[in-house]
């Protein structure tokens, strides 16, 4: 009882906090960042090891230049995801655009529906709520969930309140399923850098100069349906603004071979990642998995 109902303060806490302005917001932001950084040194050996084995080929000074920006954006990013509990339909709209738009629209008229993939890369929480409002289509939104129940409920109600289809990650195949059964198309929207565990840790690919396992299922999917797949970048384009840019990757996925569209996705997000580094979640330990120590 006790603790639901610290459960519960702290999310009234969180609500009243995402009632201020931008301008609070972002002077909370600046108190966080320090805090992150100077005082509890959030995940810092986390980032710097991760930095280092993604960019060799950078100086110390490069790199903690790169460190100091993650953390100012990842203040930022926690601000924007309070904010979300209140945020409201026409304030979303003013911070946040869509570029090429027609890139997934073009399918649309062909009868196909549209797998969008993308990565811990810029606000893509704020990219899982807005896309519903962009398309007359339903947008699905695969996620992992959160082993605590409330949490995770309380987050995929912040993140489906424009229309948004969470899906469970497990339930991938079965809901795709029912969609075509029905006829209906729709925009999957699907996060290419998790790391897999378990029976998911079936292949390997370089990636950011590190041997890294990577989902199949966005190519297993799209293979099964012959879904065309599109990659989306959001990143800001000044603060507290975003941007998603739409990128064609595969039209025709039937007639790929295996494992090129895993690497068509993972290499779009690397060279998106080598373009701005300081936009991607740099303190998930990504690595944790090592294809050399799982093999022993």
């Amino acid at each position: 009882m006790i603790k639901k109902g610290l459960f519960w303060l702290s999310i009234t806490f969180l609500y009243l906090i995402s009632l201020l302005p931008f301008s609070l917001l972002y002077v909370l932001s600046d108190i966080l960042f320090l805090v992150l950084y100077y005082v509890i040194g959030y995940r810092r050996k986390v980032v710097q090891e991760n930095l280092a084995n993604a960019f060799p080929e950078k100086s110390q000074v490069e790199r903690s230049r790169i460190e100091k920006k993650y953390y100012r954006f990842l203040a930022d990013l926690i601000m924007e995801s309070i904010k979300m509990f209140s945020i409201s339909e026409k304030y979303i709209m003013k911070h946040f655009r869509f570029n090429n738009i027609e890139d997934i629209t073009k399918h649309f008229e062909y009868g196909k529906s549209v797998i969008a993939v993308t990565g811990h890369y810029g606000n893509w929480e704020w990219g899982s709520v807005i896309t519903a409002l962009m398309f007359p289509e339903p947008v699905l939104v695969v996620y992992k969930p959160l082993t605590d129940k409330n949490f995770d409920n309380i987050l995929n109600n912040k993140r489906s309140r424009y229309g948004t289809i969470m899906v469970a990650m497990k339930n991938t195949l079965r809901k795709v399923v029912e969609f075509k059964k029905n006829g209906k198309k729709y925009v999957l929207v699907l996060v290419g850098d998790q790391t897999p565990s378990g029976d998911e840790i079936n292949y390997f690919t370089t990636f950011l100069n590190q041997p890294t396992y990577v989902f199949l299922g966005i190519e297993k999917i799209a293979k099964l349906n012959n879904n065309p797949i599109v990659y989306f970048t959001i990143s800001p384009y000044k603060r507290g603004y975003y941007e998603c840019n739409i990128k064609g990757l595969i039209d025709d996925p039937a007639v790929t071979s295996e494992y090129e569209i895993t690497e068509a996705h993972t290499r779009e997000l690397e060279r998106v990642i080598r373009e701005k580094p300081e936009y991607w979640l740099w303190s998930h330990k990504r690595w944790k998995f090592k294809p050399e120590v799982i093999a022993k």
